[in-house]
């Protein structure tokens, strides 16, 4: 079993950057696709990015695509998420979870597991 730290959140302006991290326990880590999900107060939970076992593919919502960058460290047994032209409708809290079911081909947010506390991330404009 993965237990997830998400870190890595804060406050900025629109244009800003963050770069987030998710820290996993257990050696299974390296084994699991990984995504990034976030969760704006009454909304749902919405998929961000995801990245299979190796780092080598990778899938973004087309509401981050060219803005985020997901990767991951398998030595470090952690994943990133580098937000650059930061948005207020990017505001939310962010958390990873990892994939748990179907194929890498088919990403769909019933796929991933649960994630752990998160981090809040906070867009001014």
């Amino acid at each position: 079993q993965v237990q997830l730290v998400e870190s890595g959140g804060g406050s900025v302006q629109a244009g800003g950057s963050l770069r987030l991290s998710c820290a996993a326990s257990g050696r299974a880590f390296s084994a699991y696709a990984m995504g990034w999900f976030r969760q704006a107060p009454g909304e749902e939970r919405e998929f961000v990015a995801a990245i299979n076992w190796s780092g080598g593919s990778t899938y973004y919502a087309d509401s981050v695509k060219g803005r985020f960058t997901i990767s991951r460290d398998n030595a470090k047994n952690t994943v990133y998420l580098q937000m650059n032209s930061l948005k207020p409708e990017d505001t939310a809290v962010y958390y990873c979870a990892p994939k748990i079911r179907g194929p890498w081909a088919t990403i769909r947010v019933t796929d991933f597991g649960s994630g752990g506390q998160g981090t809040q991330v906070t867009v001014s404009s």
